[in-house]
């Protein structure tokens, strides 16, 4: 709630900076493990991605950069074929905001897996991930890399 100061016979209004959170999800043709194994492996997630350089290891703890640098994070938690949760920050982010954090669950589907991600704590404006960002730069590229593999 934005607060109205009074001061000077000026007002001032506090608007505080909110993250907010979002989930979305969609059908890859592969299955859940082959999904984990290539989010978590530099070639892998390049492949996924259309091809963005990516330095990531499949170890609980571990730092990673993803899309050229523009992604870096850490592995949080990893439930081999299930589940990852990452924090997660973009060049975009102001020195003060926190890291997000994003926790993708694997669920075995008919004709694949659904891949969904949970993205949290996203610093206020950033609206282009819940707005196409993830569909755009994962769900479609590893939808492609899927189909040929």
């Amino acid at each position: 709630m934005a607060k109205a100061y009074r001061g000077r016979g000026r007002v001032r209004h506090n608007h505080r900076k909110r993250p907010f959170e979002f989930s979305v999800s969609d059908i890859i043709p592969a299955p859940p493990q082959a999904i984990y194994e290539a989010w978590l492996d530099s070639q892998g997630h390049a492949d996924i991605t259309g091809g963005q350089p990516a330095r990531i290891l499949s170890v609980p703890g571990a730092a990673f950069t993803v899309w050229n640098g523009y992604i870096t994070g850490r592995n949080l938690k990893l439930e081999p074929g299930r589940r990852i949760v990452q924090s997660w920050r973009t060049t975009k982010f102001a020195a003060t905001d926190p890291d997000s954090q994003i926790e993708v669950v694997l669920e075995p589907v008919a004709g694949g897996t659904r891949v969904t991600v949970h993205h949290r704590n996203v610093p206020t404006g950033h609206t282009s991930y819940r707005d196409g960002g993830w569909q755009n730069s994962y769900f479609e590229p590893m939808k492609r890399h899927f189909a040929r593999s």
